[in-house]
């Protein structure tokens, strides 16, 4: 299946997530600036659930990395198809919270470099992510509309 034959709702949320992913780290990037405290912290959490703690820092940086697009193509596509068509961006701020209770408080137990993070801050993040997701997926249904 190619990409212009996928279903719509992967697409719009595979885009959603291209778009929220990148800006979902602003709040803890911004808080890190102004503590002076490491901007990377988070990313290096998301390595540290494949690689466990002791891993050289590039390459935990890295698999964050990877670990980190993976999970926004897959709860971007998730709210592609969970979200309403109205009060979509609302609906994506709660889906947020939902999510980060489920990646940080439920699973996020389990990985010592998820439990050593600020919830809050992640949060937030997490909050940014879903918010942005619903803007991206509200437009591009309003466009099919069109």
């Amino acid at each position: 299946m190619g990409w212009r034959t996928s279903p719509i709702w992967v697409r719009d949320g595979v885009i959603a997530a291209l778009f929220a992913g990148f800006l979902s780290g602003v709040p803890s990037t911004f808080y890190a600036v102004l503590t002076h405290t490491s901007v990377l912290r988070a990313i290096s959490a998301a390595g540290g659930i494949v690689l466990g703690s002791g891993a050289p820092q590039s390459e935990t940086l890295f698999v964050g990395a990877l670990v980190h697009g993976f999970l926004s193509l897959f709860w971007g596509v998730v709210l592609g198809v969970v979200l309403p068509r109205r009060a979509t961006v609302l609906w994506g701020g709660l889906a947020a919270v939902a999510i980060a209770v489920l990646d940080l408080l439920l699973i996020g137990r389990m990985f010592d470099s998820i439990q050593a993070l600020t919830f809050l801050l992640q949060l937030f993040d997490h909050i940014v992510f879903g918010i942005v997701a619903a803007i991206v997926i509200s437009q591009r249904r309003k466009a099919r509309r069109r």
